[in-house]
């Protein structure tokens, strides 16, 4: 089954003062100079499915300037439903957020409905930063598939924050009450337990999809891992952990436990941050993707919305062609596309069967469609 948004209205959206577009369900080009707001709105299109903006997670701080609030809004169709989705954010209150005029009572529900998969520049974040910007890959494409496994996550970082504001107080009034501490340690150690098990079953059914997409890339040239490394996976890990506490204690944070896994990034057993090279690197994310886009469709039994910034600048003629005969192939949905050269866009996908809606920007307006 394709997902398809239909239209997208913004006001005071970054640098949209206020915004009208209808799209086709096929491919969507954006086309302008740098800075003519084409990522605004793929970003538009990604908060309308995860409730929040890819590129920066400060709701206030995707309101245009000297405004005071913005609204995302847009109908997404399936094959059998239609469905309308708002987000607002005004500054000093709390983030509305409606499905079908339906307010939310946790916007966390929202998560999955409308599944999008975005290949953007800033992604090699996933390889060079800390295991911080991994654990939030795998734990949004996991959320996306399973709701459950998102209350759970957040369930924890709620008892993970209140362990380490009172790591924090005890320092401070130089008391420690264990007792108190071990009321947090309990809920701590079941939700980890549940979110270290789901993380290891999800990786058994995500590595061999990713290996798959890498080898198709790469022509089969050489081996990739994909390795989970979690505080967890010791024998009786909550001994340990109430073994640590003196730890905790004197550095004031929990020291152990989910929110620190790591997933490592390998290509023939080696470190790919530190030994592999740039197509290899690049290779490597677009897999991850691939294998994102697909996993979400066989457990969702539909296709996620794909958002591509800026790609053709950033990818090489080998990783494009592969990319685009997946597109020639429709194994894709709906599909939108930024590009700062129109004719190079135009000449790509004039090759590709299909509906296609271009998109001329300048200085936050439509110059023409």
């Amino acid at each position: 089954m394709v997902l398809y948004l239909k239209d997208l209205n913004l006001y005071n959206f970054k640098n949209y003062e206020d915004l009208k577009l209808e799209f086709s369900a096929g491919i969507n080009c954006f086309l302008g100079d740098n800075g003519s707001g084409k990522t605004n709105l793929l970003d538009a299109v990604f908060y309308l499915s995860m409730s929040k903006s890819y590129f920066n997670s400060i709701d206030n701080q995707n309101i245009r300037h000297g405004e005071e609030m913005f609204v995302v809004q847009g109908n997404f169709e399936t094959a059998d439903k239609k469905h309308h989705v708002l987000c607002g954010v005004q500054t000093g209150q709390k983030k509305t957020f409606k499905l079908d005029k339906k307010i939310y009572e946790r916007i966390s529900d929202h998560i999955g409905k409308f599944p999008v998969v975005m290949i953007a520049p800033n992604d090699i974040a996933l390889i060079y930063e800390g295991s911080e910007e991994r654990r939030k890959f795998f734990d949004s494409l996991i959320s996306q598939i399973d709701n459950p496994y998102l209350l759970d996550l957040m369930q924890y970082n709620h008892y993970l924050k209140q362990r380490n504001t009172l790591l924090k107080q005890f320092a401070e009034h130089n008391r420690i009450d264990r007792d108190l501490l071990a009321a947090y340690d309990e809920p701590i150690l079941r939700l980890g337990a549940k979110i270290f098990a789901r993380r290891q079953t999800f990786m058994l059914e995500f590595q061999p999809i990713f290996q798959g997409h890498y080898e198709t890339i790469s022509q089969y040239k050489e081996q990739t891992q994909l390795v989970y490394d979690s505080d967890c996976a010791v024998a009786e890990f909550s001994e340990v952990f109430r073994q640590n506490t003196n730890k905790d204690l004197a550095l004031q944070r929990t020291t152990l436990g989910v929110h620190r896994d790591d997933f490592e990034f390998k290509i023939d057993n080696y470190s790919l941050k530190k030994f592999g090279s740039q197509g290899q690197q690049k290779s490597f994310l677009i897999a991850l993707k691939l294998a994102h886009f697909e996993i979400v469709r066989q457990n969702k039994n539909l296709k996620p919305i794909l958002l591509l910034d800026d790609i053709f600048d950033k990818l090489d003629e080998k990783r494009m062609s592969c990319l685009m005969q997946m597109v020639a192939d429709h194994t894709f949905g709906q599909i939108f596309v930024t590009d700062a050269r129109p004719e190079r866009t135009q000449q790509i996908f004039a090759q590709i069967e299909g509906d296609k809606k271009f998109f001329n920007l300048q200085n936050g307006q439509i110059r023409n469609e």
